[in-house]
């Protein structure tokens, strides 16, 4: 019979291959594919995505992962300390800093700049430099969190395959 503990791991361990795929497949399709957009094309779909995002599903995933992680942490901590219980101390913290505290402090703010410019009032040369100043960083950010996601997601499928506190 599956025990609270157990539970709680498999659902933290569920939100963060959600979290993990939205980064990865954004890391291998839309990002490529905007990225042969025209400047102007460009800043519209990025504008439509950022607030596309910010739905109710999207945030169960994207907050509950960290609850879910802190709730699995906390746990599995006991005595013994066990193997499972560090592997979800890594897990934890590279999720907190390296997806929820990247995205907090680095792609929220440049979504939000982006969201202040207007496309339509705009002249060609500022769609280029706001593309400029976009983009890049953007994409850099992105990158860190997805690489934290899925390394989140293997910390977590070790604690889950480690049986010793089972």
């Amino acid at each position: 019979m599956p025990t609270l503990s157990n539970t709680i791991l498999a659902c933290a361990t569920l939100t963060t291959a959600l979290m993990a795929g939205l980064f990865y497949a954004y890391s291998c399709s839309v990002n490529p594919g905007l990225n042969r957009l025209p400047d102007t094309a460009y800043l519209m779909a990025m504008q439509s995505i950022n607030k596309a995002i910010q739905n109710p599903v999207f945030f169960v995933s994207f907050l509950g992962t960290p609850i879910l992680l802190l709730y699995s942490t906390w746990l599995h901590y006991g005595s013994p300390v066990t193997a499972r219980f560090w592997l979800l101390v890594g897990a934890t913290l590279v999720y907190l800093i390296g997806a929820l505290g990247v995205t907090v402090l680095g792609n929220i703010p440049l979504n939000n700049g982006l969201d202040a410019f207007s496309i339509q009032t705009a002249s060609l040369e500022e769609i280029a430099a706001q593309r400029q100043k976009f983009e890049g960083p953007w994409g850099s950010w992105h990158l860190i969190r997805t690489i934290a996601s899925i390394s989140t997601l293997i910390l977590l499928i070790l604690a889950c395959l480690n049986r010793e506190s089972d």
